[in-house]
């Protein structure tokens, strides 16, 4: 578990990281680098999940020695089971990250929801409803590594 005090907002404790798999935590297919030994340091404090269409049919493959939990999705109403998965989990302890308008509904419920902006770009809906926006995943994952920055980006 990750606890962390926002001045201005309420005390935040987070159990899960949500991560879309496409134009989030890989690119193309294939994981972006330093993303690996990321996961496996905040996999001591937190339960890392992945969430994914599989849109290149390589996700099992790439993340088989990663410590994390594999959801893939159905391609239709991918925002849905997205939102239903955290919702599961329970929003309040449940931290996201992702890029695609599939990720807006995930990204507004979680108690923190960050929105990527990498090669693949983000949709508006993801940025509009994320709490964080950060131009690499691994200044996102950074927020968890290092919760100072998270608390001064988010206090008030």
């Amino acid at each position: 578990m990750l606890s962390i005090d926002i001045p201005g907002r309420k005390h935040v404790e987070i159990d899960h990281l949500v991560l879309d798999y496409n134009g989030t935590i890989a690119l193309d297919g294939d994981l972006i680098q330093r993303v690996p030994e990321m996961m496996e340091e905040l996999s001591t404090q937190l339960i890392i999940h992945v969430l994914t269409a599989d849109t290149h049919g390589t996700v099992k493959e790439k993340l088989v020695s990663l410590p994390c939990r594999l959801h893939v999705i159905s391609p239709e109403r991918q925002n849905r089971a997205k939102l239903d998965y955290i919702q599961r989990l329970g929003c309040g302890r449940v931290a996201a990250i992702g890029n695609g308008e599939n990720d807006a509904l995930m990204l507004r419920e979680a108690v923190v929801g960050i929105g990527i902006i990498q090669p693949e770009g983000a949709s508006t809906a993801a940025l509009q409803a994320a709490a964080v926006v950060c131009t690499s995943i691994r200044d996102a994952l950074n927020l968890f590594i290092k919760p100072a920055r998270l608390k001064a980006t988010l206090r008030n």
